[in-house]
């Protein structure tokens, strides 16, 4: 079928740049602030931060939007309030209906 393996060496950045960076975005902003308990544990918590990256987390690659994108809420709302994710870990802002 012409499918050949690729083998690459483990921590080089320049040869698989997205898995690298993925898991160093997830280490940095979650599990370097987390003492993960079990095996259970760190699956609720990564399935916490990936709920909170596609919902809430804005990036730069995507206009400062998240990747599910969500309507923009203009100052006429309400007031903007917070709801912590992960147990305060991070926050989702969002305004509240007058």
């Amino acid at each position: 079928m012409g499918v050949k393996q690729v083998v690459i060496a483990r921590r080089s950045p320049w040869q698989n740049g997205y898995c690298e960076r993925v898991i160093g975005t997830i280490r940095r902003e979650c599990l370097d602030h987390v003492i993960v308990l079990s095996e259970r544990h760190l699956r609720l918590v990564l399935t916490q931060y990936l709920a909170y990256y596609h919902e809430s987390r804005t990036q730069l690659g995507l206009g400062k939007d998240a990747p599910e994108t969500r309507v923009v809420q203009g100052p006429d709302i309400g007031v903007v309030t917070s709801e912590p994710v992960l147990g305060g870990l991070h926050h989702r802002y969002y305004r509240d209906a007058a």
